[in-house]
């Protein structure tokens, strides 16, 4: 089987690992149009039972991104002068640079021809190849060449944000809400090597056009933003972007959706086929994960096309409560002012729960009980468990 990988993120290149330890002899290429090391973002997330699945499938790559990942085990939420902390919570980090280093070397050392720097042909049909993969983003080439067929749609987000880094090194994934005389902002920050971290703002857009950022200077926003934020950061700055050609700093969150996954010999991957709300830090798994599922389908007997429609069947069962939790989450941000006023812990409490269908619905202080009160009760749990999106789907048709 000849394999050609339009993009070269972390699907794809996870993905023709996987496709060559199945099957050395199969002539795979991927295709990157930025040369390497220009990627943008900075820290991406994941979770012990993702380094789980990893080691499964290749311990080799496994072992290389724990090495080069760190690792946090409380949240931390700022809210004003006060402080709260929940322990307990585990989860990695990987500077988005190294993560896509280290699985380049792999697959090359596993004879996959990684191209970067160069696009790949401009039609797929230009393409020689038994399957063709788009895994060139949520604004895939690609894929937008037959969004007819795909049934592409993309939703966006209402709130404003913009991915930065910062000197500042977080040990705990740490939230920050400050309150400004048009709203409130908010970040979200992780460390993701010895020496940086990501820090990605978010507000409302009344608070965004309030404040100026809209027309504001890149280094003036910058400046700004390192005022407001002056106490979580310890003084450190803010680092915006220096690519050119990417998305605007400031964006709307993309919801992409496909109402199919492939086209004749061509298969959409990660992104490109789906998108998820960065609150809920899995954007990068899932689509490692896609990889996984489709080099398992194309490992089974049975015709090209047959594989291609197990693997969006299988992905399309499991992304269905992760993408309900990231809309949850998503919608819990944009109403933040409806739980902002709680008492630090309560709120933070909530913050633990915005993936529940059933949040929205109930009144913040009464939720809050209630959850404090299922933590002591199997039978409360099984309840919560069932009740809420029976709850959610009677309020949402009226």
């Amino acid at each position: 089987m000849k394999v050609v990988c339009a993009g070269g993120g972390p699907a794809s290149l996870y993905l023709s690992i996987l496709l060559k330890l199945r099957d050395g002899g199969r002539d795979i290429t991927v295709y990157e149009k930025n040369p390497a090391g220009s990627t943008y973002g900075w820290g991406v997330t994941y979770w012990p039972d993702m380094l789980a699945l990893l080691a499964e499938h290749d311990e080799v790559s496994a072992r290389a991104i724990e090495q080069h990942s760190v690792r946090w085990r409380d949240g931390v939420a700022h809210v004003r002068d006060r402080v709260t902390t929940h322990h307990g919570d585990e989860g990695y980090a990987v500077g988005r640079h190294r993560l896509l280093e280290l699985l380049a070397e792999r697959a090359t050392s596993l004879g996959v021809d990684v191209r970067f720097g160069q696009p790949a042909p401009d039609a797929d049909t230009d393409l020689d190849a038994d399957l063709i993969v788009a895994g060139d983003g949520s604004r895939s080439t690609l894929r937008e060449r037959h969004k007819e067929h795909f049934g592409t749609q993309v939703a966006l987000g209402n709130n404003r944000f913009i991915w930065l880094g910062t000197t500042r090194v977080f040990r705990s994934f740490t939230f920050a809400f400050v309150e400004t005389d048009h709203g409130w902002l908010w970040c979200y920050a992780y460390g993701f090597d010895g020496t940086h971290s990501t820090c990605i703002v978010e507000c409302s857009p009344a608070t965004w056009t309030g404040l100026g950022l809209d027309t504001m200077e890149r280094s003036v926003a910058l400046k700004l933003l390192e005022g407001l934020f002056v106490d979580v950061l310890e003084g450190h700055p803010l680092i915006g972007r220096t690519d050119t050609d990417g998305p605007s700093q400031w964006q709307r969150f993309r919801t992409v959706t496909n109402r199919v996954w492939s086209r004749d010999n061509l298969v959409l991957l990660g992104d490109a086929a789906h998108t998820t709300h960065y609150s809920i830090g899995a954007g990068t798994t899932l689509a490692m994960q896609d990889a996984m599922a489709l080099a398992d389908a194309l490992s089974e007997p049975g015709s090209l096309p047959a594989a291609l429609g197990r693997y969006e069947r299988v992905r399309r069962r499991e992304l269905l409560p992760v993408q309900s939790g990231a809309r949850h989450s998503a919608h819990w941000y944009e109403n933040l002012t409806r739980y902002i006023h709680l008492e630090p812990h309560q709120m933070f409490a909530l913050l633990g729960q915005r993936h529940s269908p059933l949040l929205p619905y109930v009144p913040p202080q009464l939720y809050y009980r209630m959850d404090r009160a299922v933590e002591h009760t199997q039978a409360l749990r099984n309840l919560k468990r069932w009740l809420g999106p029976r709850v959610a789907r009677v309020l949402q048709s009226k």
